[in-house]
């Protein structure tokens, strides 16, 4: 790991098989799962910003969970910038970018995707 980037992708056969992160940012990210079903569904809080406010799920679930642009691109070793770009909605997302967003997050792709 570099001082550019907080999470190390491992892969195997050229597949991310493993994500390590700081173990601060690891206790920030599980101390809110609670926020977060583990059965795998969306809140209503994210589905009613999803739908209200015409959110992609990638922003409603990072507002939800009361995070930055800058403290989630900074999780992803992505500028602000780029991120924003994700949040947009205006290109798909390629699946490692949904699997990087998905572990800054601390929720599944498949609750990313809906």
């Amino acid at each position: 790991m570099n001082k550019h980037t907080n999470v190390q992708i491992i892969k195997q056969d050229g597949h991310p098989v493993f994500a390590v992160i700081p173990y601060e940012e690891y206790v920030r990210i599980f101390s809110k799962s609670p926020r977060i079903p583990k059965s795998g569904n969306i809140p209503n809080d994210v589905v009613w910003l999803s739908i209200d406010k015409g959110y992609t799920l990638a922003r409603a679930w990072r507002e939800y969970l009361g995070l930055t642009q800058k403290e989630v691109a900074s999780r992803m070793g992505i500028s602000q910038a780029a991120l924003s770009q994700m949040e947009s909605g205006e290109k798909k997302l390629r699946k490692a970018s949904l699997e990087k967003l998905a572990l800054a997050l601390g929720v599944t792709v498949e609750q990313l995707r809906g």
